[in-house]
């Protein structure tokens, strides 16, 4: 059922309907969200996207997606009438919000690949009408609303701020909670004039009914979602020094995070965040390249961007000599260990293989001989393996059959509840525990059965 969209009194200067219809362009993960979300709560929304198949896929209910709730709300907005999807742009004419949510990587030289945010652009340019509220929901360089989207979008003749309002709102979802956080999370807004602020603050609190945090430019609301990622990635990069350091001195690092933690700093506590072996998905991975490089393109030289990433890319081949220094400790050859590998996604309860640590890691395990097999139920065979070189095997026990390392690189739900004693592993068997963080009790009940067990710092 549709939740009631929010009343509240209008501001001054918002020109947005009670009940606005909504056009999103670009229906990737964050569109294909947003949109369910929006059509669950009741607005008129149509969603476009280039690409044939998957608007084919939509039209039906279905989703490529793995998200929680997703594909049912998907089909149920669907079969209401309120999510209709095409492929042609003149159908944003029809909307009084149009939310632009394409994708936006990055080049091997950290500066963003804007390919897709310029076509959706030049192709909405030529349909927007007067009176329209035009929303950024893609992570973007700081700059890039003011500098390249406002003279893109004006090539059809309307003026941003006078014929059409204009907002950056970027997306801060998490994969595996998105649409639980679209419906709470606050959402960051700025606007190229104060008029376009208000107007896009109102839009979400309105269709969300979430707290909108408002800022006075679009640079601001820009650099807001950036410097987000930025700490976390940097703080995980700490995480996994820490682990290091930690592991000199048999020190088991999650002990020590969760002692650090306790001290109270500033307006809450030290909060450092958890070792693993690795960073990927989409946003952390690209989102501190893009702060440094658009920080080097005006003169200035930052170094925690850089330096967290770097920690963090190298976390995969750091995870790999750990099993192969594991295994030679305890005198097998690395170049004939069989090594099952459980997950391959870049974090728990997600298919997603967008960067993920698992390619690093299968990567310098197979360049060292060991034969590797794969087993993860969320990921898309083929995709994995054109992506890793390895095709999931279907069958858990198939899997780690005779296995001489059983490495756990996300621990989905489906592995909660894992057996491991009971698992046809090898004997003596080594646990590599890259993101499962196994109590002690779970760790000392491995080794008198006999196994081993490593983790990132443990």
């Amino acid at each position: 059922m549709a939740v009631p969209v929010v009343d509240l009194p209008d501001p001054p200067g918002a020109d947005v309907r009670e009940n606005p219809t909504v056009a999103v362009v670009g229906l990737g993960y964050v569109g294909s969200c947003l949109a369910a979300a929006l059509a669950d709560r009741g607005l008129d929304v149509v969603g476009i996207d280039t690409d044939p198949e998957l608007v084919g896929e939509l039209r039906s209910g279905r989703c490529r997606f793995r998200e929680h709730e997703l594909e049912e709300v998907l089909s149920r907005v669907t079969a209401a009438g309120r999510l209709r999807v095409t492929g042609e742009h003149p159908a944003v004419s029809e909307a009084d919000v149009v939310v632009v949510a394409v994708g936006t990587p990055i080049r091997d030289d950290g500066s963003m690949a804007d390919g897709q945010l310029r076509a959706a652009c030049l192709a909405l340019s030529g349909h927007l009408r007067p009176g329209q509220l035009v929303l950024l929901k893609s992570t973007l360089a700081a700059g890039t609303t003011r500098d390249l989207v406002v003279p893109l979008l004006e090539r059809g003749g309307l003026t941003a701020g006078t014929d059409f309002l204009l907002a950056c709102t970027p997306e801060r979802l998490a994969e595996g909670t998105a649409l639980a956080e679209l419906r709470t999370l606050p959402i960051v807004v700025g606007g190229i004039d104060a008029r376009s602020t208000r107007a896009a603050a109102e839009f979400w609190r309105r269709a969300l009914g979430v707290r909108v945090i408002e800022h006075d430019s679009p640079e601001a609301a820009e650099i807001t979602k950036l410097a987000s990622n930025w700490w976390i990635d940097l703080n995980i990069a700490l995480a996994n020094e820490l682990a290091m350091f930690c592991a000199l001195y048999g020190v088991d690092v999650l002990d020590v995070i969760e002692a650090a933690n306790s001290l109270p700093k500033g307006s809450g506590n030290v909060n450092i965040l958890l070792p693993s072996a690795g960073v990927g998905g989409s946003c952390l991975t690209k989102d501190p390249w893009m702060v440094w490089r658009s920080a080097r393109g005006r003169g200035v030289e930052l170094r925690t961007p850089r330096a967290g990433r770097e920690v963090n890319e190298a976390m995969p081949g750091h995870t790999a000599q750990l099993i192969i220094d594991e295994l030679v400790a305890r005198g097998k050859d690395p170049a004939r260990a069989k090594i099952a590998v459980l997950g391959l996604a870049f974090k728990n309860d997600t298919g997603d293989l967008r960067a993920t640590p698992a390619r690093g890691v299968i990567e310098a395990l197979a360049k060292a001989g060991a034969e590797v097999r794969a087993h993860d139920p969320l990921v898309d065979p083929d995709q994995a393996e054109e992506l890793l070189g390895v095709r999931p095997v279907e069958s858990l026990h198939e899997a780690v059959r005779d296995a001489d390392c059983l490495a756990v690189l996300a621990l989905h739900r489906q592995f909660e509840d894992l057996d491991l004693a009971g698992l046809p592993v090898a004997d003596s068997c080594l646990i590599l525990d890259g993101r499962a963080y196994y109590p002690k009790e779970t760790i000392a009940r491995l080794r008198r059965l006999g196994h081993a067990y490593r983790g990132i710092g443990r």
